[in-house]
Protein backbone atom coordinates (compact mmCIF):
# COMPACT_ATOMS: atom_id res chain seq x y z
CA UNK A 1 0.00 0.00 0.00
CA UNK A 2 1.32 3.00 -1.19
CA UNK A 3 2.57 5.56 1.97
CA UNK A 4 0.84 8.74 2.48
CA UNK A 5 2.07 12.19 0.94
CA UNK A 6 3.46 14.14 3.49
CA UNK A 7 2.23 17.55 3.78
CA UNK A 8 5.42 19.78 3.09
CA UNK A 9 5.96 22.80 6.20
CA UNK A 10 4.09 25.68 4.38
CA UNK A 11 1.38 23.97 2.86
CA UNK A 12 1.13 22.90 6.64
CA UNK A 13 1.28 26.54 7.87
CA UNK A 14 -1.81 27.69 5.97
CA UNK A 15 -3.92 25.20 7.42
CA UNK A 16 -2.58 26.20 10.80
CA UNK A 17 -3.71 29.47 9.80
CA UNK A 18 -7.48 28.64 9.53
CA UNK A 19 -9.88 30.55 11.74
CA UNK A 20 -13.74 30.50 11.79
CA UNK A 21 -13.39 33.72 10.85
CA UNK A 22 -11.47 33.85 8.64
CA UNK A 23 -11.32 30.77 6.26
CA UNK A 24 -8.33 30.24 4.30
CA UNK A 25 -9.62 29.49 1.13
CA UNK A 26 -9.21 30.56 -2.71
CA UNK A 27 -12.16 31.80 -4.61
CA UNK A 28 -12.50 31.50 -7.97
CA UNK A 29 -15.44 32.74 -9.83
CA UNK A 30 -16.01 31.53 -13.89
CA UNK A 31 -18.98 33.52 -16.15
CA UNK A 32 -19.57 31.50 -19.00
CA UNK A 33 -21.48 32.98 -22.35
CA UNK A 34 -23.61 30.16 -22.50
CA UNK A 35 -25.44 27.01 -20.07
CA UNK A 36 -22.92 24.57 -19.47
CA UNK A 37 -23.79 21.01 -19.81
CA UNK A 38 -23.81 19.76 -16.39
CA UNK A 39 -22.56 16.29 -17.27
CA UNK A 40 -20.16 17.25 -19.23
CA UNK A 41 -18.66 19.61 -16.42
CA UNK A 42 -18.76 16.64 -14.53
CA UNK A 43 -17.17 14.67 -16.79
CA UNK A 44 -14.18 17.47 -17.40
CA UNK A 45 -13.57 17.08 -13.26
CA UNK A 46 -13.49 13.09 -12.78
CA UNK A 47 -11.08 12.89 -15.99
CA UNK A 48 -8.69 16.55 -15.71
CA UNK A 49 -9.14 17.77 -12.01
CA UNK A 50 -9.33 14.44 -10.41
CA UNK A 51 -5.92 13.58 -11.84
CA UNK A 52 -4.57 15.70 -9.20
CA UNK A 53 -4.51 12.63 -6.65
CA UNK A 54 -4.43 15.59 -3.54
CA UNK A 55 -7.45 16.08 -4.44
CA UNK A 56 -9.62 12.78 -3.31
CA UNK A 57 -7.24 13.50 0.07
CA UNK A 58 -7.64 15.06 3.09
CA UNK A 59 -5.02 17.38 5.40
CA UNK A 60 -4.50 15.55 8.48
CA UNK A 61 -2.53 17.41 11.14
CA UNK A 62 0.33 15.75 13.25
CA UNK A 63 2.06 17.40 16.37
CA UNK A 64 4.93 18.40 14.13
CA UNK A 65 3.95 17.58 10.27
CA UNK A 66 1.34 16.43 8.26
CA UNK A 67 0.04 14.44 5.86
CA UNK A 68 -2.89 14.01 2.53
CA UNK A 69 -5.12 11.20 3.89
CA UNK A 70 -6.86 9.46 0.61
CA UNK A 71 -10.38 9.98 1.27
CA UNK A 72 -11.93 6.25 1.67
CA UNK A 73 -15.55 7.19 0.48
CA UNK A 74 -14.69 10.10 -2.00
CA UNK A 75 -17.98 10.97 -3.99
CA UNK A 76 -17.70 13.53 -6.55
CA UNK A 77 -21.02 14.55 -6.34
CA UNK A 78 -20.40 15.79 -2.96
CA UNK A 79 -17.98 18.10 -4.27
CA UNK A 80 -19.66 19.54 -7.70
CA UNK A 81 -22.95 20.98 -6.62
CA UNK A 82 -25.76 22.62 -8.57
CA UNK A 83 -27.33 25.97 -7.43
CA UNK A 84 -30.29 28.48 -9.05
CA UNK A 85 -30.02 32.04 -8.44
CA UNK A 86 -33.09 33.75 -7.39
CA UNK A 87 -35.10 36.09 -9.86
CA UNK A 88 -33.67 38.18 -11.40
CA UNK A 89 -30.73 36.13 -11.36
CA UNK A 90 -28.41 38.85 -12.20
CA UNK A 91 -25.14 39.93 -10.89
CA UNK A 92 -26.26 41.14 -7.56
CA UNK A 93 -27.62 38.03 -6.91
CA UNK A 94 -24.50 36.20 -7.66
CA UNK A 95 -22.20 38.35 -5.79
CA UNK A 96 -24.75 37.51 -2.97
CA UNK A 97 -24.28 33.48 -3.63
CA UNK A 98 -20.49 34.33 -4.08
CA UNK A 99 -20.75 36.04 -0.39
CA UNK A 100 -22.85 33.16 0.98
CA UNK A 101 -20.25 30.20 0.10
CA UNK A 102 -16.74 32.65 1.27
CA UNK A 103 -18.84 32.75 4.94
CA UNK A 104 -19.40 29.15 4.65
CA UNK A 105 -16.76 26.55 5.91
CA UNK A 106 -15.62 24.11 3.55
CA UNK A 107 -16.68 20.29 5.36
CA UNK A 108 -13.51 18.65 7.14
CA UNK A 109 -14.66 15.28 6.76
CA UNK A 110 -13.86 15.48 2.88
CA UNK A 111 -11.22 16.41 1.00
CA UNK A 112 -11.34 20.48 1.30
CA UNK A 113 -13.10 21.64 -2.17
CA UNK A 114 -15.86 22.21 -4.15
CA UNK A 115 -17.51 23.63 -7.56
CA UNK A 116 -21.04 25.28 -7.35
CA UNK A 117 -22.24 25.34 -10.69
CA UNK A 118 -24.95 28.11 -11.36
CA UNK A 119 -27.41 27.80 -13.93
CA UNK A 120 -29.19 30.34 -16.02
CA UNK A 121 -27.00 33.09 -15.08
CA UNK A 122 -27.33 36.01 -17.57
CA UNK A 123 -28.00 33.88 -20.34
CA UNK A 124 -25.19 31.18 -19.65
CA UNK A 125 -23.66 29.94 -16.62
CA UNK A 126 -21.22 30.54 -13.92
CA UNK A 127 -18.81 28.73 -11.91
CA UNK A 128 -17.91 29.31 -8.28
CA UNK A 129 -14.26 27.29 -7.24
CA UNK A 130 -13.26 27.30 -3.11
CA UNK A 131 -10.06 25.39 -2.88
CA UNK A 132 -8.23 25.51 0.06
CA UNK A 133 -5.06 27.51 0.73
CA UNK A 134 -2.93 24.05 2.12
CA UNK A 135 -3.41 22.42 -0.92
CA UNK A 136 -2.18 25.20 -4.03
CA UNK A 137 -1.20 28.62 -4.23
CA UNK A 138 -2.88 30.62 -6.92
CA UNK A 139 -0.09 30.52 -9.49
CA UNK A 140 -0.89 26.34 -9.29
CA UNK A 141 -4.50 26.73 -9.06
CA UNK A 142 -4.26 28.77 -12.66
CA UNK A 143 -2.06 26.15 -13.94
CA UNK A 144 -4.95 23.48 -13.04
CA UNK A 145 -7.76 25.54 -14.34
CA UNK A 146 -5.73 25.70 -17.59
CA UNK A 147 -5.91 21.68 -17.37
CA UNK A 148 -9.90 21.58 -17.38
CA UNK A 149 -9.64 24.34 -20.61
CA UNK A 150 -10.50 22.86 -23.57
CA UNK A 151 -7.34 23.75 -25.44
CA UNK A 152 -3.89 25.34 -23.12
CA UNK A 153 -2.73 28.02 -25.31
CA UNK A 154 1.10 28.34 -25.15
CA UNK A 155 2.63 31.32 -23.97
CA UNK A 156 -1.00 31.92 -21.61
CA UNK A 157 1.79 33.74 -19.71
CA UNK A 158 0.55 33.00 -16.07
CA UNK A 159 3.05 34.85 -13.28
CA UNK A 160 2.18 37.39 -10.35
CA UNK A 161 2.38 40.83 -10.73
CA UNK A 162 3.51 42.32 -7.43
CA UNK A 163 5.74 44.73 -5.39
CA UNK A 164 6.53 46.73 -2.54
CA UNK A 165 9.09 49.25 -1.12
CA UNK A 166 11.65 48.49 1.42
CA UNK A 167 10.99 48.28 5.09
CA UNK A 168 11.17 51.45 6.06
CA UNK A 169 11.89 52.95 9.91
CA UNK A 170 8.97 53.11 11.87
CA UNK A 171 7.15 56.73 12.95
CA UNK A 172 6.46 57.87 16.62
CA UNK A 173 4.00 54.65 17.72
CA UNK A 174 0.19 56.53 18.59
CA UNK A 175 -0.45 57.16 22.01
CA UNK A 176 -2.61 53.95 23.52
CA UNK A 177 -1.44 51.40 20.53
CA UNK A 178 0.17 48.63 21.80
CA UNK A 179 2.75 47.27 19.48
CA UNK A 180 3.03 43.26 18.91
CA UNK A 181 6.34 41.21 19.65
CA UNK A 182 9.07 40.89 17.10
CA UNK A 183 10.30 38.73 14.51
CA UNK A 184 13.43 38.37 16.31
CA UNK A 185 11.11 37.35 19.70
CA UNK A 186 9.23 34.91 17.49
CA UNK A 187 12.63 33.26 15.98
CA UNK A 188 13.74 33.07 19.59
CA UNK A 189 10.75 30.66 20.46
CA UNK A 190 11.34 28.76 17.87
CA UNK A 191 14.98 27.80 18.69
CA UNK A 192 13.89 27.07 21.99
CA UNK A 193 11.66 24.84 20.79
CA UNK A 194 14.86 22.26 19.91
CA UNK A 195 17.48 22.01 17.42
CA UNK A 196 15.70 19.37 16.10
CA UNK A 197 12.47 20.94 15.24
CA UNK A 198 15.00 24.06 13.45
CA UNK A 199 16.76 21.81 11.76
CA UNK A 200 13.85 20.28 10.04
CA UNK A 201 12.23 23.99 9.02
CA UNK A 202 15.44 25.31 7.97
CA UNK A 203 15.12 22.24 5.40
CA UNK A 204 12.10 23.37 4.13
CA UNK A 205 13.41 26.86 4.24
CA UNK A 206 16.45 26.34 2.17
CA UNK A 207 14.98 23.46 -0.23
CA UNK A 208 15.57 24.10 -3.17
CA UNK A 209 18.82 25.82 -2.03
CA UNK A 210 21.81 23.91 -1.09
CA UNK A 211 25.63 23.86 -1.01
CA UNK A 212 28.21 25.24 1.02
CA UNK A 213 26.45 29.10 0.88
CA UNK A 214 23.59 27.11 2.90
CA UNK A 215 24.20 29.00 6.30
CA UNK A 216 25.09 32.07 4.70
CA UNK A 217 21.49 32.14 2.67
CA UNK A 218 19.39 31.20 6.52
CA UNK A 219 21.41 33.52 8.15
CA UNK A 220 20.63 36.42 5.46
CA UNK A 221 16.95 35.13 5.75
CA UNK A 222 16.61 35.38 9.26
CA UNK A 223 18.21 38.69 9.36
CA UNK A 224 15.49 39.79 7.01
CA UNK A 225 12.52 38.00 8.89
CA UNK A 226 13.71 39.91 11.91
CA UNK A 227 13.78 43.79 9.87
CA UNK A 228 10.15 43.25 9.00
CA UNK A 229 9.29 42.74 12.55
CA UNK A 230 11.11 45.09 13.76
CA UNK A 231 11.60 48.13 10.77
CA UNK A 232 7.80 47.71 10.32
CA UNK A 233 5.64 49.80 12.38
CA UNK A 234 2.46 48.56 12.83
CA UNK A 235 -0.05 49.49 10.23
CA UNK A 236 -2.46 52.61 11.44
CA UNK A 237 -5.64 51.99 12.77
CA UNK A 238 -8.31 52.25 10.37
CA UNK A 239 -11.93 50.86 9.60
CA UNK A 240 -10.14 48.18 8.19
CA UNK A 241 -8.72 47.61 11.53
CA UNK A 242 -11.76 45.84 13.28
CA UNK A 243 -12.45 42.53 14.85
CA UNK A 244 -13.91 40.35 12.26
CA UNK A 245 -17.60 38.66 12.08
CA UNK A 246 -16.73 35.82 9.64
CA UNK A 247 -19.53 36.76 7.51
CA UNK A 248 -18.19 38.00 4.10
CA UNK A 249 -19.41 40.02 1.40
CA UNK A 250 -18.27 39.70 -2.35
CA UNK A 251 -18.20 42.55 -5.17
CA UNK A 252 -16.27 42.78 -8.11
CA UNK A 253 -15.93 45.74 -11.14
CA UNK A 254 -16.93 45.22 -15.19
CA UNK A 255 -13.24 45.03 -16.57
CA UNK A 256 -11.41 47.57 -17.69
CA UNK A 257 -9.48 47.42 -21.00
CA UNK A 258 -6.04 46.34 -20.26
CA UNK A 259 -4.50 48.00 -23.62
CA UNK A 260 -6.08 51.40 -22.01
CA UNK A 261 -4.41 50.65 -18.89
CA UNK A 262 -1.18 49.82 -20.73
CA UNK A 263 -1.19 53.31 -22.69
CA UNK A 264 -1.74 55.14 -19.65
CA UNK A 265 1.07 53.35 -17.51
CA UNK A 266 3.04 54.16 -21.04
CA UNK A 267 2.36 57.83 -21.11
CA UNK A 268 3.11 58.13 -17.61
CA UNK A 269 6.69 56.40 -17.35
CA UNK A 270 4.65 53.60 -15.36
CA UNK A 271 3.81 50.43 -15.34
CA UNK A 272 0.46 48.42 -15.40
CA UNK A 273 1.09 47.51 -12.30
CA UNK A 274 1.68 50.62 -11.23
CA UNK A 275 -1.35 52.06 -12.54
CA UNK A 276 -3.57 49.26 -10.76
CA UNK A 277 -2.13 49.86 -7.33
CA UNK A 278 -2.14 53.78 -7.68
CA UNK A 279 -5.41 53.67 -8.54
CA UNK A 280 -6.00 50.69 -5.60
CA UNK A 281 -4.57 53.39 -3.39
CA UNK A 282 -7.00 56.19 -4.79
CA UNK A 283 -10.28 54.21 -4.18
CA UNK A 284 -9.10 53.15 -0.15
CA UNK A 285 -8.33 56.81 0.62
CA UNK A 286 -11.51 57.83 -0.65
CA UNK A 287 -13.40 55.24 0.84
CA UNK A 288 -11.54 55.55 4.40
CA UNK A 289 -12.90 59.16 4.10
CA UNK A 290 -16.30 57.73 3.91
CA UNK A 291 -16.24 55.75 6.61
CA UNK A 292 -14.95 58.64 9.18
CA UNK A 293 -11.05 58.10 8.90
CA UNK A 294 -8.80 61.10 8.55
CA UNK A 295 -6.44 59.86 5.79
CA UNK A 296 -4.43 63.19 5.08
CA UNK A 297 -0.37 61.86 4.85
CA UNK A 298 -1.80 58.34 5.52
CA UNK A 299 0.00 55.56 3.90
CA UNK A 300 -1.37 51.44 5.01
CA UNK A 301 0.16 48.69 3.76
CA UNK A 302 -1.02 45.60 1.72
CA UNK A 303 0.41 41.53 2.01
CA UNK A 304 0.67 40.91 -1.57
CA UNK A 305 2.10 37.41 -2.79
CA UNK A 306 5.14 36.80 -5.07
CA UNK A 307 5.76 33.73 -7.14
CA UNK A 308 8.88 31.86 -6.04
CA UNK A 309 8.79 29.69 -8.46
CA UNK A 310 11.57 29.54 -11.59
CA UNK A 311 10.60 26.27 -13.73
CA UNK A 312 6.98 26.31 -14.97
CA UNK A 313 6.13 23.00 -16.20
CA UNK A 314 3.02 21.93 -18.81
CA UNK A 315 1.53 20.12 -15.47
CA UNK A 316 1.39 22.05 -12.52
CA UNK A 317 3.04 21.20 -9.22
CA UNK A 318 0.48 21.76 -6.70
CA UNK A 319 1.54 23.35 -3.20
CA UNK A 320 3.02 26.55 -1.92
CA UNK A 321 5.61 28.28 -3.49
CA UNK A 322 5.61 32.25 -2.65
CA UNK A 323 6.51 34.82 -0.15
CA UNK A 324 4.65 37.75 0.79
CA UNK A 325 5.87 41.33 0.33
CA UNK A 326 4.33 44.12 2.24
CA UNK A 327 2.97 47.15 -0.36
CA UNK A 328 2.95 51.14 0.94
CA UNK A 329 -0.32 52.17 -0.22
CA UNK A 330 -0.38 56.34 0.04
CA UNK A 331 -3.98 56.58 0.55
CA UNK A 332 -4.07 60.15 1.71
CA UNK A 333 -2.13 61.18 -1.77
CA UNK A 334 -5.08 63.10 -3.29
CA UNK A 335 -3.80 63.92 -6.95
CA UNK A 336 -3.68 60.77 -9.21
CA UNK A 337 0.15 61.47 -10.91
CA UNK A 338 1.58 62.36 -6.96
CA UNK A 339 -0.15 58.85 -6.09
CA UNK A 340 0.89 57.27 -9.19
CA UNK A 341 4.39 58.33 -9.23
CA UNK A 342 4.89 57.86 -5.53
CA UNK A 343 3.64 54.04 -5.99
CA UNK A 344 6.11 53.76 -9.01
CA UNK A 345 9.30 54.83 -6.89
CA UNK A 346 8.56 52.22 -4.33
CA UNK A 347 8.10 49.72 -6.80
CA UNK A 348 11.62 50.28 -8.51
CA UNK A 349 13.25 50.54 -4.38
CA UNK A 350 11.33 47.21 -4.24
CA UNK A 351 13.17 45.76 -6.68
CA UNK A 352 15.94 42.80 -5.47
CA UNK A 353 14.29 42.92 -1.92
CA UNK A 354 14.63 39.67 -0.11
CA UNK A 355 11.08 40.18 1.87
CA UNK A 356 9.25 37.86 -0.38
CA UNK A 357 11.59 34.79 0.08
CA UNK A 358 12.16 35.70 3.61
CA UNK A 359 8.13 35.59 4.40
CA UNK A 360 8.37 32.27 2.84
CA UNK A 361 11.15 30.95 5.33
CA UNK A 362 9.26 31.99 8.32
CA UNK A 363 6.09 30.27 6.96
CA UNK A 364 8.38 27.02 6.49
CA UNK A 365 9.43 27.77 9.98
CA UNK A 366 5.82 28.02 11.41
CA UNK A 367 4.85 24.59 9.42
CA UNK A 368 7.53 23.07 10.71
CA UNK A 369 6.89 23.73 14.89
CA UNK A 370 3.94 23.00 17.07
CA UNK A 371 0.73 24.97 16.47
CA UNK A 372 1.58 27.71 19.64
CA UNK A 373 4.22 28.98 17.69
CA UNK A 374 2.17 29.78 14.49
CA UNK A 375 -0.85 31.97 16.57
CA UNK A 376 2.00 35.03 17.51
CA UNK A 377 3.80 34.90 14.20
CA UNK A 378 0.61 35.33 12.40
CA UNK A 379 -0.79 38.29 14.38
CA UNK A 380 2.19 40.10 13.98
CA UNK A 381 1.92 40.20 10.03
CA UNK A 382 -1.73 41.10 10.72
CA UNK A 383 -0.67 44.17 12.86
CA UNK A 384 1.52 44.97 9.15
CA UNK A 385 -0.67 45.04 6.60
CA UNK A 386 -4.14 46.63 6.47
CA UNK A 387 -5.33 44.32 3.58
CA UNK A 388 -4.80 41.55 0.99
CA UNK A 389 -4.06 42.83 -2.39
CA UNK A 390 -3.27 40.21 -5.23
CA UNK A 391 -2.02 40.74 -8.91
CA UNK A 392 -2.65 38.12 -11.01
CA UNK A 393 -1.66 37.79 -14.79
CA UNK A 394 -3.79 34.88 -15.81
CA UNK A 395 -4.09 33.62 -19.78
CA UNK A 396 -3.53 35.81 -22.58
CA UNK A 397 -6.14 33.83 -24.64
CA UNK A 398 -9.72 33.34 -23.56
CA UNK A 399 -10.96 30.12 -22.62
CA UNK A 400 -13.35 27.47 -23.34
CA UNK A 401 -15.06 25.23 -21.12
CA UNK A 402 -16.61 21.93 -22.50
CA UNK A 403 -16.82 24.14 -25.86
CA UNK A 404 -18.49 27.20 -24.09
CA UNK A 405 -16.62 30.32 -23.59
CA UNK A 406 -15.54 31.58 -20.37
CA UNK A 407 -15.89 35.40 -20.63
CA UNK A 408 -14.67 36.41 -17.27
CA UNK A 409 -12.51 34.47 -14.78
CA UNK A 410 -11.50 36.15 -11.21
CA UNK A 411 -9.45 34.91 -7.87
CA UNK A 412 -9.29 35.81 -4.64
CA UNK A 413 -6.61 34.80 -2.19
CA UNK A 414 -7.76 34.23 1.70
CA UNK A 415 -6.67 36.91 4.89
CA UNK A 416 -4.31 35.72 6.94
CA UNK A 417 -5.15 35.92 11.09
CA UNK A 418 -7.31 39.59 11.84
CA UNK A 419 -6.69 41.09 7.87
CA UNK A 420 -10.14 41.04 6.80
CA UNK A 421 -10.22 42.42 3.20
CA UNK A 422 -8.40 41.32 0.47
CA UNK A 423 -8.64 42.89 -3.42
CA UNK A 424 -8.00 40.93 -6.45
CA UNK A 425 -6.43 42.63 -9.83
CA UNK A 426 -6.91 39.79 -12.12
CA UNK A 427 -6.01 40.29 -16.30
CA UNK A 428 -7.56 37.76 -18.20
CA UNK A 429 -7.11 37.51 -22.13
CA UNK A 430 -7.32 41.91 -22.92
CA UNK A 431 -8.94 42.53 -19.53
CA UNK A 432 -8.15 44.04 -16.18
CA UNK A 433 -10.47 43.04 -13.75
CA UNK A 434 -10.93 44.10 -9.79
CA UNK A 435 -12.34 42.16 -7.24
CA UNK A 436 -12.87 42.73 -3.11
CA UNK A 437 -14.33 40.37 -0.75
CA UNK A 438 -14.00 41.85 2.81
CA UNK A 439 -15.84 40.95 6.66
CA UNK A 440 -19.14 42.95 6.60
CA UNK A 441 -17.75 44.36 9.93
CA UNK A 442 -15.00 46.25 7.68
CA UNK A 443 -16.63 46.98 4.28
CA UNK A 444 -20.55 46.36 4.40
CA UNK A 445 -20.94 46.52 0.86
CA UNK A 446 -17.74 46.11 -1.46
CA UNK A 447 -19.75 47.30 -4.03
CA UNK A 448 -18.53 50.76 -2.88
CA UNK A 449 -15.47 50.68 -3.11
CA UNK A 450 -15.30 48.83 -6.40
CA UNK A 451 -17.28 52.01 -7.79
CA UNK A 452 -14.59 53.89 -6.27
CA UNK A 453 -11.94 52.01 -7.90
CA UNK A 454 -13.87 52.37 -11.43
CA UNK A 455 -13.93 56.79 -10.63
CA UNK A 456 -10.10 56.88 -9.14
CA UNK A 457 -9.06 54.91 -13.18
CA UNK A 458 -11.33 57.33 -14.57
CA UNK A 459 -9.66 60.38 -13.47
CA UNK A 460 -6.39 59.12 -14.45
CA UNK A 461 -7.58 58.65 -17.76
CA UNK A 462 -8.57 62.16 -17.69
CA UNK A 463 -5.79 63.72 -16.34
CA UNK A 464 -3.48 61.72 -18.74
CA UNK A 465 -5.93 63.20 -21.76
CA UNK A 466 -5.66 66.66 -20.27
CA UNK A 467 -2.46 66.54 -20.72
CA UNK A 468 -1.32 66.41 -17.04
CA UNK A 469 -3.87 69.28 -15.53
CA UNK A 470 -4.78 69.37 -12.12
CA UNK A 471 -8.14 67.62 -11.58
CA UNK A 472 -10.56 68.98 -8.85
CA UNK A 473 -11.14 67.27 -5.98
Amino acid sequence: MKAPERMSAVDRAWLLMERPTNPMVVMGLLVLSAPLPHAALRHILAERFLSFERFRCIPVLEALGGHWERAEQFNLDDHLLQVALPAPGGKRELELLVSELASTPLNTGRPLWSFHHVQRYQGGSALVVRIHHCYADGIALMGVLLQLADAVQDGAGLSPVAGSPPPTPPGPEAPGVRRTGSLTELLGQALREGSNLLEKSLHYTLHPIEGAGATREVAGLAAEVANIGVLLADDPVTCLKQPLTGVRRVAWAEPLALEEVRTVGRVLGCTVNDVLVATLAGALGRYLETRGDRTAGLTIRAATPVNLRTVQSARPELGNRFGLVFVNLPVGIRHPLERLYSVHQAMQTLKGSPQALATFGLLSIIGSLPAAVEEPAIALFSAKASLAASNLRGPAQYLTLAGVPVTQLLFWVPQTGSIGTGVSMFTYGEEVQFGVIADRRLIPDPAELVALIQAEFDRLVLLVLLGGGSLAD
